[in-house]
């Protein structure tokens, strides 16, 4: 083990949001989206842990689904509102969701409400992995080291997010 000092325990709600990306059209729908990354204070390596809240209109992220990478949602606070391909589906405190990767059946939850949402995103590092968007023009698939590359459905490059 390196020698980096880890925090023992941290208050999720104090830990400062990850910056949204600048990258379209990913920017404008998560504009009202926090994430607080907390699995990498403790250097988590085999699965990811986020504390997100949604502002009234944000979207968690584009509507997706991975190749690879299996993700569960607890929700904490408010009433988001989930969208997969067999429609919506109202949450609300105390629910959880989970997707297993592979089944192509894409997902985000959405905050249709006046009230922010809280909820908890857990979901494994599997690399590499495969994202495919069916709403928007946009693919992304990243390597054995988790980087990942995001292009339009014809290869054509996006950048970064």
């Amino acid at each position: 083990m390196s020698g980096e000092r880890r925090p023992i325990a941290v208050e999720a709600a104090a830990v400062a949001p990850r910056p949204n990306t600048k990258l379209e059209p990913f920017a404008s729908k998560a504009a009202g989206r926090e994430k607080r990354v907390l699995g990498n204070l403790f250097g988590l390596t085999n699965f990811g842990v986020n504390l997100v809240r949604l502002r009234p209109g944000a979207y968690s992220a584009l509507r997706h689904a991975h190749s690879r990478q299996d993700e569960f949602v607890y929700v904490v606070e408010g009433e988001p509102t989930l969208i997969t391909d067999a429609g919506s589906t109202s949450l609300r405190p105390g629910i959880c969701v989970g997707f297993k990767a592979g089944t192509g059946d894409a997902h985000h939850l959405v905050n249709r409400t006046q009230a922010d949402a809280v909820y908890l995103e857990i979901g494994d590092r599997g690399f590499p992995d495969r994202v495919t968007y069916p709403e928007d023009d946009v693919a992304a698939k990243s390597d054995e080291q988790g980087k990942w590359r995001y292009t339009r459905k014809d290869g054509t490059p996006l950048g970064e997010p």
